[in-house]
This record gives structure tokens, sequence and C-alpha cells, in this order.
């Protein structure tokens, strides 16, 4: 009879351990505020004309909540699980670059633009008081000074995005990306 149980206990045991592993991995985790992002896109203007893609690059990763990506877009993106795809449309005062600010201009002189910048419509990146990048766009060009453009270069414009999420992980989780 002991000799039942023990055969008994050690079908129960191989039985179980084998339903365990042909149990399938839990479904990939969505996107949610503190998980990290992999993301896949393509910006596009109003016109339908291409202005940046990482498709069949590298993968755009972020922290979600953290507001490195536009408002806009960060907030479409929440429940998203890897393999999805969405198209997402911002405007510029709901989560995009918000409208074109006249006055956010200022004059500088020429001798602090470098030689290839001096050409009306570049962009350039300029240092604020406490080190951030901001990017400027040369606007005019004068005998002695610079008119740039402290709007962003998408201020006032629709963006419209392609998107798939990639992958997502939680903190401390290892990454799951999709097929």
């Amino acid at each position: 009879m002991t000799r039942t149980v023990k055969l008994a206990a050690a079908l129960v045991a191989l039985t179980t351990s084998t339903a365990f592993a042909q149990t399938p991995a839990p479904s990939p985790s969505a996107v949610q505020n503190g998980t990290t992002v992999s993301l896949e896109y393509t910006l596009k203007d109003e016109g339908g004309q291409v202005l940046d893609t990482n498709k069949g690059g590298t993968p755009l990763v972020f922290v979600q909540g953290q507001r490195q990506i536009i408002p806009g877009l960060e907030r479409e993106l929440v429940g998203m699980r890897p393999g999805e795809e969405k198209k997402v449309v911002v405007a510029p005062n709901d989560g995009g670059y918000g409208d074109v600010v006249p006055g956010a201009q200022q004059e500088v002189p020429k001798d602090a633009i470098p030689k290839e910048g001096l050409k009306v419509g570049t962009q350039l990146t300029a240092r604020t008081g406490s080190g951030e990048a901001r990017p400027v766009t040369v606007k005019e060009i004068k005998d002695t000074t610079v008119v740039l453009d402290f709007n962003h270069p998408l201020a006032g414009k629709t963006l419209f995005f392609d998107v798939k999420v990639l992958g997502v992980q939680g903190p401390g989780t290892p990454p799951r990306t999709s097929p």
C-alpha cells in the first residue's frame, strides 16, 4: 500500500509539473505609467509627408508617464500591448507642440551663429540657462544680427502618427516583445 501511495504521489507530481510546463506564458503587459515601451512610429504632416520615422530601424524606447514623448501621443498609447498598431492624431493644443507664438523670437549677434547656420530656415540647437537643449530656427539674417525663432518646428501643426508597440517592460521584469 505504501508503494502504491508513493507511486500515486509521483504520478501526481509528474502530471502537475507537466501541466505547469505546458501552461502558456502570461499575456504581455499593457502600456501603463512606469512601463518601459519600445515603439516603432512614422510621423506625417497634414499633407501626408513623412516628417520622421524609425520603421525598420532602432525602436524609440521611453518610460510611459515620464513626459519623454509628447503628451498627446503618450496618452493614446495607454492600454496597448506588444504587436498592436494604431493611428494617432495629435492637435497642437491637445498634447502637441502648441500654437506658434509670434513673439518667441530673439535677435542675436551674427558671430554667435556658426557659419553653416547662416541660412534662413536652418534649424539649430540652443541651450537654455539651465543647459537644456532647445530647437531654434533661423528666421531672418540682417547685417550684424540674426533673428532666431524659438517656436518648436512642429508648433501649430497637427501630427499624424502610425505607431506599433514592439515591447512593454514593467519595472523589474524581463522585456516582452511582439512576435
